[in-house]
C-alpha cells in the first residue's frame, strides 16, 4: 500500500485527520463529475438526447430521481452557469479532471437549457 495513503487511513482510524472539506464539496466533487461526464456523453453522441441521459442515468444507476436525472438538474436545480462556475473553481483547484465539458460552456454563455421546458 501506498505510504501517504497509509498515513491517511491510520489518521482517519484514530479520529486525528485534518477535515477541510465541508460535506457539500465533497458532495459536488462527486456528483459534478458524474454529471460531467452524462454531458460529455451527449457532446459526443453516445446518447442521442437529454432525456436519454436523464432516464438511463436514473434507471442504469439510480441517480435522485427527484432531480429529474442530471440535465434536469442542471436546466432546474443548479442552473448550467453555476455548473460551470463550480467545475472551473474545482478544475483550478484540483486538476483537469473537473474541467466542464465545452457543450455545457457554451451552453452557460448562450443561456440555452437541455430541455425546453
Amino acid at each position: 500500500m501506498n505510504a501517504e495513503a497509509q498515513k491517511l487511513v491510520d489518521e482517519i482510524r484514530a479520529g486525528t485527520a485534518k477535515r477541510e472539506l465541508s460535506d457539500q464539496e465533497i458532495q459536488e466533487r462527486m456528483v459534478f463529475r458524474l454529471v460531467n461526464e452524462a454531458v460529455f456523453c451527449l457532446q459526443d453522441e453516445i446518447i442521442s438526447c437529454p432525456r436519454d441521459g436523464d432516464i438511463g442515468l436514473i434507471f442504469g444507476i439510480g441517480y435522485p430521481p427527484f432531480q429529474g436525472g442530471p440535465f434536469r438538474y442542471l436546466d432546474n436545480v443548479l442552473g448550467i452557469e453555476t455548473f460551470v462556475s463550480k467545475m472551473q473553481s474545482y478544475a483550478e483547484k484540483y486538476g483537469p479532471q473537473f474541467e466542464p465539458a465545452p457543450l455545457v460552456v457554451d451552453m452557460a454563455k448562450s443561456g440555452k437549457k437541455f430541455h425546453s421546458s
